[in-house]
């Protein structure tokens, strides 16, 4: 096992790190959702910087549409310059996102700005510690991750409408070598109920099953990895998308948990060789309501072959 811990360090570029390859990558990613209106939400940024390059923005939807082309708001931008002078810790980005850290490691003022389509003022407070990823057999590879449950507050102001947001969502940090042509089936499924309870799973499909790589269980304010755990999922068969979440998982101290989610709404995101099936997911934690994420990912020939199958 492969030991790391996210320091202040670490809120800042990790540019010359990462050596000479051109596929060196950096990524910001926060979410934030928004239940009662079925809203979900997402600020994401990828820096390539051996060729100078800014990639992601934002996308907000909800259960009107799933196609990033008619959802609330999409914008998906692939080849921004990076900006001269400015670090992670205080950076206005050309996609409209800005980051600015608060408190090293836990506290982050986030913003975007697309004129009189999106304006969003957000803050992102740690519950937790960044957890390192720790499985390098993951979809994830030997890149440095790191994954923290905050709590998201602030509003946005989408085509002229004031939007509160108070949840408890996911952000990550990556950095490292990150290929275009990533070829594995895979998803990344994180629930809360509140501060102190949720869990975070990140799965590899295989052909008997779908094993859980990584993750962690927190229960009673309390991380342990995930021992060995199970997703089971229902699609329905003409679309192929996610209708029901089964997941069964013990930690590393023995404890258990069965969870059981439904989507909400969903997106779409096409991000170069594989789509991002993301649904906002409303759970059932051992008895106990929780919200969440289901990024379902697949290789587009893979989905492609799939759905050809259903209809031959």
């Amino acid at each position: 096992m492969i030991e790391r811990r996210f320091t202040a360090r670490d809120d800042g570029f990790h540019f010359a790190d990462m050596g000479d390859d051109w596929w060196a990558t950096e990524t910001v990613w926060f979410s934030f959702h928004h239940p009662e209106r079925r809203l979900g939400g997402w600020f994401y940024t990828m820096a390539r910087p051996n060729i100078g390059t800014i990639a992601g923005g934002a996308w907000i939807w909800d259960d009107s549409a799933h196609l990033p082309w008619e959802v609330l708001y999409s914008a998906n931008y692939s080849a921004l310059p990076i900006p001269a002078g400015q670090d992670l810790t205080d950076i206005t980005l050309p996609t409209g996102v800005s980051i600015k850290v608060l408190e090293p490691c836990m506290s982050y003022a986030l913003g975007y700005d697309d004129g009189e389509r999106l304006q969003a003022r957000l803050r992102f407070d740690g519950v937790m510690a960044p957890e390192a990823l720790t499985a390098t057999g993951s979809t994830f590879g030997s890149a440095h991750h790191f994954d923290q449950f905050g709590r998201v507050s602030g509003h946005l102001d989408l085509h002229g409408e004031r939007i509160d947001i108070d949840c408890l969502a996911m952000r990550d940090r990556t950095w490292g070598r990150r290929p275009e042509n990533r070829p594995r089936q895979a998803a990344y499924i994180t629930a809360m109920a509140d501060q102190d309870f949720g869990f975070l799973a990140v799965t590899n499909v295989q052909p008997d099953g779908e094993p859980i790589a990584y993750g962690f269980l927190r229960r009673d304010g309390r991380n342990a990895g995930i021992a060995e755990g199970e997703r089971s999922v229902q699609r329905d068969p003409d679309t192929g998308m996610t209708t029901r979440i089964e997941l069964r998982l013990t930690d590393q101290e023995g404890r258990t948990l069965s969870a059981t989610g439904e989507p909400v709404s969903r997106i779409v995101i096409n991000r170069h060789t594989f789509i991002d099936i993301n649904s906002l997911i409303r759970w059932d934690l051992d008895g106990e309501t929780a919200w969440g994420e289901e990024q379902d990912m697949w290789p587009v020939h893979r989905f492609a072959r799939r759905r050809r199958e259903r209809q031959g």
